[in-house]
């Protein structure tokens, strides 16, 4: 048992190339923490006052970004969206996430689960946080 928890409590620590990578993408920042999810590795940062991570595939690719936002700053669609399907629902965390191509989606998370929409908050899909 001892073995086991010891193994979940270990930090992760991604490959050089992703290292490299985060380094590159956003210089003079260090990560508070690296999580693996998928194959991917997340950086959790601060930057510029805000809260982020980043998640880069096992070659140092950059997959897209997320930055934490106020509920306050989500499009008022968005709220409506998650009072109409999700009854007594809170939003408990808002964020933006960028793709590498530009592309912006929101990110509301409610009970464990992410609801992306799109930059006018029109709900896209329902993922597991």
């Amino acid at each position: 048992m001892t073995i086991t928890i010891s193994c979940l409590s270990q930090k992760t620590t991604p490959p050089a190339a992703v290292q490299s990578a985060f380094t590159k993408n956003f210089p003079g920042t260090t990560a508070k923490k690296w999580d693996k999810e998928e194959g991917n590795y997340e950086a959790n940062f601060t930057k510029d006052g805000k809260e982020m991570s980043a998640v880069f595939d096992a070659n140092g690719k950059l997959q897209e970004t997320e930055t934490v936002i106020a509920v306050s700053k989500l499009p008022a669609s968005v709220v409506s969206y998650v009072h109409e399907h999700y009854k007594g629902a809170k939003i408990e965390e808002a964020a933006t996430v960028v793709k590498p191509n530009g592309e912006k989606i929101y990110e509301a998370e409610i009970k464990g689960k992410d609801l992306l929409f799109d930059v006018q908050g029109k709900f896209l899909k329902e993922e597991k946080d």
